[in-house]
């Protein structure tokens, strides 16, 4: 019976090579998953030497790999003894009712497969390029991953070769889990879940939120570039009255470099009496990929002045 190996690896007894194969298979559609263990003698030359009359059976209960490669290095010893050499099949049953770390490795298959990306994935903001290839360990190529739950950030998208790529559309944390399958027969699978975080890549905040102070309306913010780009800044603050007349109380206009964390920035102008809502804008723009970034924010409630200049 063909079966994809699980894993292999050689041994040497009395000078002789073994060449150990470790492979899954079901007798039939609906049965119990088996193991099947072979063993082959190579000889000085790099001859195969197989006995035909020298094959045994073993079966038992295996509860996983490190035990079956135990009983396999004893099969080797009885090898070294038959100068025509011989090859031994050893199955077992799966033991589902395992618990603990063999539990914890059928989870991730039984050929080892693993998904090695740590959970947290590098963060990004709106409308930047992304792209994060998915690796596996273990298993048998070719590998098929896909999207088992959550959502990925509007804007990406996750191939069959485990490569997530894209530009995401806006911010946000976002937590998914994705699987991975590999070519053995039987297939092999596991999942994995994963957080992405898309943060502003230009972020404004109140550093002393707009207050009145006399005649005067002051206060600062504080701009910050998440993004690998320097930004070409334009901040403005404006006090809004009634009537609709804004008044600019600050304005600069700079180089945010690719970095930055929390600059502040003031603002504050003396104006007349009556009641105004102040507006801070913030307008990044990076031309040479034709990218605009915007932030924007308000004081929640109208700040009066009630002495005038």
């Amino acid at each position: 019976m063909n079966t994809n190996p699980v894993c292999s690896f050689p041994e040497k007894v009395n000078t002789r090579q073994y060449d150990v194969r470790v492979g899954r298979f079901r007798a039939q559609e609906d049965g119990p998953e088996t193991f099947l263990f072979r063993v082959k003698l190579w000889e000085s030359s790099g001859r195969t030497s197989l006995g035909p009359n020298g094959r045994e059976s073993l079966s038992g209960n295996v509860r996983n790999i490190l035990y079956l490669r135990q009983v396999l290095l004893v099969c080797a010893l009885v090898c070294a003894g038959s100068a025509l050499g011989c090859q031994l099949a050893l199955t077992g049953m799966v033991d589902e009712q395992a618990d603990g770390q063999e539990g914890a490795g059928r989870a991730q298959g039984e050929s080892g497969l693993t998904i090695e990306n740590d959970s947290e994935l590098p963060g990004t903001y709106p409308h930047a390029s992304y792209e994060l290839r998915f690796r596996a360990q273990g298993g048998v190529p070719t590998f098929h991953w896909r999207l088992e739950k959550g959502a990925l950030p509007p804007g990406l998208k996750l191939e069959d070769d485990g490569l997530l790529h894209g530009s995401p559309d806006r911010t946000g944390e976002f937590q998914f889990t994705v699987s991975v399958r590999d070519g053995g027969q039987p297939q092999s699978a596991v999942q994995k879940a994963f957080v992405l975080r898309v943060r502003s890549a230009l972020m404004l905040s109140w550093k002393r939120e707009a207050h009145v102070n006399g005649s005067r309306i002051e206060g600062s913010a504080v701009v910050s570039n998440t993004t690998a780009d320097d930004i070409d800044l334009t901040f403005i603050v404006l006090a809004v009255p009634g009537n609709g007349r804004a008044v600019a109380i600050g304005y600069q206009h700079f180089v945010l470099r690719r970095g930055t964390i929390e600059k502040e920035l003031p603002f504050g102008e003396t104006l007349p009496h009556g009641g105004y809502v102040v507006h801070v804008d913030a307008v990044g723009e990076v031309a040479a990929k034709n990218i605009i970034h915007r932030e924007r924010m308000q004081t929640p409630t109208m700040l009066q002045v009630t002495v005038g200049p």
